[in-house]
């Protein structure tokens, strides 16, 4: 049976990825896309698997960093 924690964390996960995909400043959708990927962490877990855990925070924290440094090396324009 669902509780409400994770009904509330689905909702949560549905909101941050509408708003990751939304977002025109880059970086604060890599931060809304480290949040998707802690929530969705967290849903692993309490779904009983700790090995996609571990593996879906250490991915959305390797991406992450992987974005923000290749964002830092680029330069910006606007149009």
């Amino acid at each position: 049976m669902v509780n409400n924690i994770t009904l509330l964390l689905l909702l949560l996960l549905a909101v941050s990825a509408l708003i990751a995909t939304q977002i025109k400043d880059l970086l604060a959708a890599i931060v809304v896309f480290g949040v998707y990927s802690l929530i969705m962490s967290i849903i692993w877990q309490q779904m009983k698997a700790p090995d996609l855990a571990i593996t879906e925070a250490v991915v959305g924290i390797v991406i992450s960093i992987m974005f923000v440094v290749l964002i830092s090396r680029t330069e910006r324009w606007e149009e």
